[in-house]
């Protein structure tokens, strides 16, 4: 099987356990990020490098949306009103002039053990409507049948090992369209300098803030809308986010 021309990398916000819920951020999310392969090594790869030397004077940073949030090492330097103002512009720059397409799945737990007596696993839900949604838009660009590289974090051995079953279960047939045997997996050091993963990590968060209060101002979801899968009409629900149940 020959390689697509594109790519998806994937990152979380929340947690899927269903014994204990936060009751202040009781959702789950996964995130797609979509990327063509030629324009994101040739224009969305060069333009993070670029500013990482702007702000850090090297490459190694990791753009971790809770450390950037928390202004932790190496972002202390963010508590400074006018450094905090030009990084997180510079930012929001980047990403709303990238293109690439995100599909993601909510999670809501609260509603989800109210309503079924023996609810799945929120992780394992939210992976079938996004491979399900991802391999929509793949048809779409005539490339569903060619091998697409799914990129993940590693977080364990047990924890990936869960991951991989789930993902092999669901591209061989248990999902809505049957087999869907161009995804493959793959697992990536968390300490690895990935844009895609980055990417990732910095549109799951605001998506779940999004779905708990929509009438918080949200700069950055304002963007991320912008990049959801849609329909041929403009519609994203059910395209691009779902939100369940």
């Amino acid at each position: 099987m020959d390689f697509s021309n594109y790519v998806i990398y994937v990152d979380e916000s929340g947690d899927h356990s269903l014994e204990v819920i936060d009751q202040y951020f009781p959702v789950f999310v996964l995130d797609f990020c979509i990327f063509q392969k030629e324009y994101y090594y040739s224009s969305i790869v060069p333009k993070v490098q670029a500013f990482k030397f702007q702000h850090f004077g090297h490459d190694l940073v990791v753009l971790h949306e809770h450390d950037i949030r928390k202004q932790k090492p190496p972002f202390v330097f963010l508590k400074t009103q006018a450094k905090r103002i030009a990084f997180m512009e510079g930012l929001n720059e980047i990403i709303e002039g990238a293109d690439f397409t995100i599909v993601a799945a909510v999670i809501d737990k609260h509603r989800l053990t109210h309503q079924y007596a023996y609810p799945e696993n929120p992780y394992d839900i939210a992976l079938c409507f996004c491979m399900e949604r991802a391999y929509a838009f793949l048809r779409d660009q005539g490339e569903h049948t060619r091998q697409t590289h799914i990129v993940v974090e590693k977080r364990g051995k047990r924890e990936d090992d869960a991951l991989e079953f789930s993902f092999r279960s669901i591209r061989d047939g248990a999902n809505h369209w049957g087999p869907m045997h161009g995804f493959e997996i793959v697992f990536a050091d968390k300490r690895i300098n990935s844009t895609g993963l980055q990417f990732a990590d910095l549109t799951a968060r605001p998506i779940a803030r999004n779905t708990l209060d929509p009438a918080q101002p949200n700069r950055a979801y304002e963007i991320i809308n912008t990049k959801f899968r849609q329909s041929p009409a403009g519609v994203v629900k059910g395209w691009g986010l779902k939100i369940f149940p």
